[in-house]
């Protein structure tokens, strides 16, 4: 089958981006104002501010922010520093320029302090976008493209219309050689030994298992669950029963692993982002908000992400476009123009799952030859990171390619730094 050419930018470690964008990343919460006033003139182009907002480091957020600045999204990036916080950002400068990216620290203590750092910001953001305009673009496939998926504002509808859809979009993508995430595991509750039929592996198997049962033990420990007033006024009744929504986004293809946030897959096909914390809970609940989602998502290498709602949800997301699919026809009709796909149509029998789910693959490939999400035209740019512990993956979960093997695929630290 002849594969359906788009256009993208070529990075040295080869992967190729469907935006150039320009970050101007915060590195604690002190620098936050100054990385939206450089931004601020820049109002409809690809600069987007991201940024860690804590002081104290940690493993999690590092690798985070060394994974999102070097997306194949991002073209070039700007780092905002109040001068005193703890992040490492020496490391992050590094770790930026041996990308190839053109990267700037800015400490607004040094610089003098707001204004005199605001100007500095937005004279290189202005270089960085000229500098950025003469890259040459180059060919690519569905075969490039990372893709992720998440529900949210989710009712009755998403798991009958939206979530169906989205996975028929993942098989045919993964049929063309794509890569695809899905997550929550604490939305796939009560799913994981049907989802552990489809691992490549028995050892693979095993390990979605426990990584679901960890949620469960987590959600016990805190008292509170995946499971909202919105849910329940949605249609919903049960964890189980969101669950089993949630679990069909992922389709019919079989599993090929498990990642964590801010760690690539090692290749083609189906993987389970875990967003779980691991150890004794310590940084609070898992996901403050779909957004946390999206960004784990991102940092994970899509370049996009389905987002399927059934009450509706307006987010967007910084580095990479979220594709809104409305599963609600009753949402459709009151908030078009935040929706790209209208899955509500599955409900009222003017179009079928494979229908819904061919437009959304045509549409996600579609960003890769200059079309734009509802989310990027009103200018949706959400981003948070917070605090998380996670600990290295056993073997079992890439089964695939094992650490020996491929030495270059990072593993997610433990801890986080004292």
């Amino acid at each position: 089958m002849t594969q359906q050419v788009m256009q993208g930018w070529l990075r040295s470690d080869g992967r190729k981006g469907i935006r150039n964008t320009v970050v101007v990343a915060y590195l604690v919460e002190c620098a936050h104002h100054v990385a939206r006033e450089i931004v601020r003139p820049f109002e409809g182009q690809d600069v987007h501010v991201i940024g860690f907002p804590g002081c104290f480091p940690n493993d999690y957020a590092q690798q985070m922010m060394e994974a999102l600045c070097t997306h194949q999204n991002v073209g070039a990036v700007l780092l905002m520093s109040l001068g005193c916080e703890n992040f490492q950002k020496r490391r992050l400068v590094d770790f930026v320029a041996q990308s190839g990216r053109p990267v700037e620290l800015v400490s607004i203590q040094k610089a003098g302090g707001t204004r005199s750092a605001v100007t500095f910001g937005r004279n290189w953001v202005t270089e960085a976008l000229a500098q950025l305009s003469d890259l040459p673009m180059v060919e690519m496939t569905p075969s490039d493209l990372v893709i992720g998926t998440i529900c949210g504002g989710s009712d009755a509808t998403s798991g009958i219309a939206g979530n169906p859809a989205a996975g028929r979009a993942f098989d045919a993508l993964i049929s063309e050689g794509a890569t695809c995430i899905f997550e929550e595991t604490g939305e796939l509750i009560g799913c994981e030994h049907v989802m552990a039929e489809r691992a490549v592996t028995p050892e693979l198997g095993g390990a979605l298992v426990e990584t679901v049962q960890k949620a469960v033990r987590y959600y016990d420990r805190m008292g509170y669950g995946s499971f909202s007033q919105g849910n329940a006024e949605g249609g919903l009744s049960t964890i189980e029963e969101k669950s089993l929504g949630a679990y069909a986004k992922s389709g019919a293809s079989p599993i090929s692993g498990i990642v964590k946030p801010g760690q690539r897959p090692p290749g083609a096909g189906l993987y389970l982002m875990d967003v779980v914390p691991d150890g004794a809970p310590r940084f609070g609940f898992p996901n403050i908000n779909d957004t946390a989602e999206i960004v784990e998502l991102i940092a994970c290498g899509a370049h996009a992400v389905i987002f399927v709602t059934g009450r509706g949800s307006v987010v967007g997301s910084a580095i990479s476009p979220v594709l809104k699919v409305c599963a609600n026809p009753e949402t459709y009709d009151r908030m078009a123009e935040d929706m790209d796909v209208n899955a509500g149509r599955i409900l009222n029998d003017a179009a079928g799952l494979d229908e819904v789910g061919g437009e959304i693959r045509d549409k996600l490939v579609g960003l890769a030859n200059g079309l734009r999400t509802a989310s990027e035209e009103l200018g949706h740019h959400e981003f948070v990171l917070t605090y998380k512990t996670f600990e290295p993956l056993g073997p079992a979960c890439l089964p695939a390619v094992t650490q020996l093997d491929r030495p270059e695929i990072r593993q997610t630290p433990s801890g986080a730094s004292p």
